[in-house]
């Protein structure tokens, strides 16, 4: 069976976007594949936390991974800083690194620009997510779009390593959503939901009420010609709200189109609400029931041993081709 390994960090909220081109993914892969669900807080500090946010936030998320539909049964679900193997492999793939790739990476200077320090670790962290990816002897990585440089960095670390030291690592290929990879902020659809956009308005969480919903979705940027049609370039946001709508209803965007020719953009808006609505309230209701439960500390227990095991016995085999420690008789 082949392995898939994901994570998502644990900062700000999960937005819709994040179910939509990430989670939603997992709950139909578990099913095919050996699963690895990370919660990676290491990638977290990289950028100043609060500790007692991180901590909860570190459970909620846990929480939302169960409530979304993995089945800890099938699907391996941890966090990444209770298998120490994690931090060891990404030392040893920063060493096979080289800084101006590093330097180059689209999100690094994305969250370096105009600042006057930045921690080494934002420089550093994709040899850490390659090293998330590499241990588990992952054959597939399901990410969005923004994702794929990381990506493709991690295929050239592992290519390296296995050339210079020994033919340890299995080269991951990127499995990107055909429909959803990028679901775009609602304020402004030609750029990418982000959970870190300060407009409240832009962005959809798993968590949000109702109402909330649909004053956010009410609101979302469109355009002035009221013709409900999916045309990325000429019409982003009326795009983005079909692929919305399409995704969670089950409905194809062509009959979406048919559906509400000649109707305009309210009634549109009012049923892709509700179509979140629909979509998001089971989720709420098992995540709530959850999130502070002794069953939530149970299943990362049992995913922190599982993960150690696989996780250590790649360690070892890095460790001896790379030339670490003593050898034993």
């Amino acid at each position: 069976m082949k392995t898939i390994f994901s994570g998502i960090q644990p900062t700000g909220n999960v937005t819709l976007g994040n179910y939509i081109g990430a989670m939603k993914q997992f709950v139909d892969l578990q099913n095919d594949y050996d699963c690895y669900f990370c919660i990676v807080d290491q990638h977290a500090i990289t950028q100043p936390q609060d500790r007692l946010q991180l901590r909860k936030s570190i459970k909620s998320l846990a929480a939302l991974y169960l409530a979304v539909g993995l089945d800890p049964e099938k699907a391996t679900l941890f966090i990444q800083s209770e298998v120490p193997a994690h931090a060891q492999a990404g030392w040893m793939m920063q060493c096979v690194a080289y800084i101006g790739e590093l330097e180059r990476m689209t999100q690094f200077k994305d969250k370096s620009a105009g600042k006057e320090a930045v921690s080494a670790g934002l420089l550093t962290y994709p040899p850490l997510m390659a090293a998330d990816i590499l241990l588990y002897k992952t054959d597939l990585v399901p990410v969005g779009e923004d994702q794929k440089q990381h990506l493709e960095l991690t295929r050239d670390l592992a290519e390296r390593f296995n050339k210079k030291y020994n033919d340890i690592f299995t080269v991951p290929e990127v499995r990107i959503p055909k429909i959803g990879a990028r679901i775009m902020s609602l304020a402004d659809p030609t750029k990418k939901m982000s959970k870190s956009d300060p407009n409240q308005k832009a962005f959809i969480t798993l968590l949000d009420d109702p109402k909330v919903i649909e004053k956010k979705i009410k609101s979302a940027v469109t355009d002035s010609e009221g013709i409900v049609k999916f045309d990325k370039e000429n019409k982003p946001g009326v795009s983005n709200l079909l692929s919305i709508f399409s995704i969670l209803s089950g409905i194809s965007i062509e009959d979406l189109e048919k559906k509400y020719e000649g109707k305009g953009y309210g009634d549109f808006k009012a049923d892709t609400a509700a179509a979140v609505i629909n979509a998001l309230q089971p989720i709420q209701e098992k995540y709530y029931s959850l999130v502070e439960s002794d069953e939530l500390d149970e299943i990362l227990d049992r995913g922190a041993e599982r993960a150690n095991a696989q996780a250590g016995k790649m360690i070892k085999k890095m460790e001896s081709a790379m030339g670490l420690g003593r050898k034993r008789k």
